[in-house]
C-alpha cells in the first residue's frame, strides 16, 4: 500500500476526516513542535551521522529517546498516520526533504543530543516555510541574472 497525502486522495474519492486528525505538513509540524515544547529542557538523542548511511538504508535509521520516538508516542500524530519512529517515517509523514530532516535530527549538525525547546523552534520555522515561494524566488533570480551571464560568457 502506498502512502498518499489526503489532499491527493480527495481528488479521486469521497473522504471524510475524523475530528482531531492532522491534515497537511504545517499542522503536523506544529503538533510535533507543540509536544516538544511541553518539556523544553528535555534532552533527546540525535540520529547518528545520517549522511554516512547508504541511501537505501537511511529510512530505517532510528534511536531510542529521539525526538521521533517522542513524536511517535503522541496518540494524535500516530492516529494521523505517523507509522513509526524512523527517519523514513518522519520524512514521509512530516513531508520533509532529506536536507530538512538531516538538519533537524542528525548528530553532525546538533551534537549527540538536542533539547526540546530549540528543536521545537526549528520545527516551527519549517512549518512556516513555503517551498514554492523559494522556487519562485530562485527562478526570478535566474531570470534576472541570465542577461549578465550571457554578456560575460557570451
Amino acid at each position: 500500500m502506498e502512502h498518499q497525502p489526503l489532499r491527493h486522495i480527495r481528488d479521486i474519492a469521497d473522504v471524510e476526516t475524523v475530528p482531531g486528525l492532522l491534515e497537511g505538513r504545517r499542522a503536523r509540524l506544529e503538533r510535533f513542535a507543540e509536544i516538544l515544547e511541553r518539556d523544553p529542557g528535555r534532552s533527546f538523542t540525535t540520529l547518528e551521522e545520517i549522511e554516512f548511511v547508504p541511501r537505501k538504508m537511511r529510512g530505517a535509521i532510528r534511536a531510542d529517546n529521539s525526538p521521533l520516538a517522542y513524536a511517535y508516542a503522541d496518540p494524535v500524530l500516530r492516529s494521523s498516520g505517523l507509522a513509526g519512529d524512523t527517519f523514513g517515517d518522519a520524512r514521509s509523514f512530516f513531508e520533509l526533504s532529506t536536507g530538512e530532516a538531516h538538519h533537524l535530527l542528525c548528530s553532525c549538525v546538533n551534537g549527540r543530543s538536542v533539547k526540546g525547546g530549540p528543536t521545537a523552534k526549528r520545527l516551527r520555522r519549517l512549518a512556516a516555510r513555503r517551498p514554492g515561494l523559494w522556487l519562485a524566488y530562485g527562478c526570478a533570480a535566474g531570470f534576472v541574472a541570465l542577461p549578465g551571464a550571457m554578456y560575460l560568457f557570451g
